[in-house]
């Protein structure tokens, strides 16, 4: 909401304030199609250069994670936490084995089934089970554990970040690419050096079009979205954090209760459950559960 709020605004502002200082719209309308063209044209030109189909396909998908923001709202953080108190308390109380059915079967799990949002996603899925895995092959060293998942969520993170810098590329690009269409401009200008002033000055108005819309474009709407993007990700990653604290908590040898409580620690502070909200979540949960 707030990004369509700033967009609006920039165009506003920027050409509110052009057209109050007396500004004609007429050079840049004319211009803007083929300084367009040049400039945004040559940068998806070059972003497709640069970049793997998957981080292309992300950076689409990223756009509308951009405007959307996080996935994981309060409610799933207070899901995730309740999901690893069943967890960890089963596997506290009633041994490895009753846990291994959970783990090697998460679609068909009664556990997992309880949180369907969470389940959908493979990656926090995989990441419990591969971890509570190794943990059933008496993997208890709980430093061991910890280095193991910190470089599960450092590669994790590295791919999600890939297309917020593959945005942030293109942003840093455009400014030049602005400047390569204003020279061309430049160049059909001189090439029509006999007409009159007003003409050239016409022609000239239209090349610096060029230049203003790269810097416009980078630091107006492609530097910010992909700024976004990744504070995005860079929140959404908390989530899995909590699943390594609480399950490297757990390995420390504390209750189930305690575990969680340690992770809701790491629960980014708009969408934190307080002390008596979880425990209200915890208590919600059916004793055959």
């Amino acid at each position: 909401m707030f990004q369509i709020v700033g967009l609006v605004l920039l165009f506003g502002m920027v050409f509110g304030s052009y057209i109050l200082a007396g500004g004609k719209m007429g050079i840049i309308l004319h211009s803007l199609p083929y300084e367009l063209m040049a400039i945004l044209g040559s940068a998806v030109a070059a972003f497709l250069i640069a970049n793997s189909m998957g981080v292309i396909k992300a950076v689409l998908a990223g756009f509308g994670k951009a405007f959307a923001g996080p996935k994981w709202k309060a409610s799933d953080y207070r899901d995730l936490l309740s999901l690893l108190f069943l967890l960890t308390k089963t596997m506290k109380s009633k041994g490895v084995i009753a846990l291994e059915s959970h783990i090697e079967n998460p679609g068909e799990s009664t556990i997992f089934s309880r949180y369907p949002k969470i389940t959908k996603d493979h990656f926090a899925v995989d990441f419990i089970c591969d971890t509570l895995r190794m943990m059933t092959m008496n993997l208890e060293d709980p430093h061991q554990v910890e280095d193991a998942m910190e470089k599960q969520l450092e590669k994790h993170h590295h791919e999600a970040l890939g297309p917020a810098h593959a945005l942030q590329n293109m942003a840093d690009g455009l400014p030049a690419l602005g400047i390569v269409a204003a020279v061309l401009g430049v160049i059909k200008t001189m090439g029509s050096i006999t007409e009159p002033p007003e003409v050239l000055g016409g022609m000239i108005g239209g090349a610096l079009v060029g230049t203003f819309l790269g810097v416009f474009l980078a630091y107006g709407m492609v530097g910010p979205i992909a700024s976004r993007l990744n504070a995005v990700v860079e929140e959404e990653a908390s989530f899995y954090k909590i699943i390594q604290a609480v399950l490297v908590a757990h390995l420390h040898g504390n209750a189930a209760q305690i575990s969680v409580e340690i992770g809701r620690g790491n629960v980014p502070s708009a969408a934190q459950p307080s002390f008596l909200e979880l425990e209200e979540a915890l208590s919600a949960i059916p004793a055959e559960a």
